[in-house]
């Protein structure tokens, strides 16, 4: 099982849960990058491989997130480009 990311402190988590409810995040901590849908897997993919988001994440936690937003994709059947 991966591994909890750790909580950010320039992030409310309870914004993530406002803006899109009850979903399945690939940041469950934070409650960032949504992955319940085939739009907000590819917006996720998109999102994480931004330099300046990822670097407000150590490179575990990259991992952890561009893992489960794989398996979302899959689980979608959405193809997003493999780095």
């Amino acid at each position: 099982m991966s591994q909890q990311i750790d909580r950010r402190e320039d992030v409310n988590p309870e914004r993530g849960e406002h803006e899109y409810g009850d979903v399945e995040f690939a940041d469950s901590t934070n409650n960032k990058y949504p992955i319940d849908t085939p739009e907000h897997v590819r917006a996720a993919w998109s999102y994480i491989n931004h330099p300046h988001n990822a670097e407000k994440y150590d490179a575990d936690d990259v991992k952890t997130i561009k893992e489960r937003i794989k398996r979302a994709a899959k689980k979608h059947g959405v193809d997003i480009e493999k780095d």
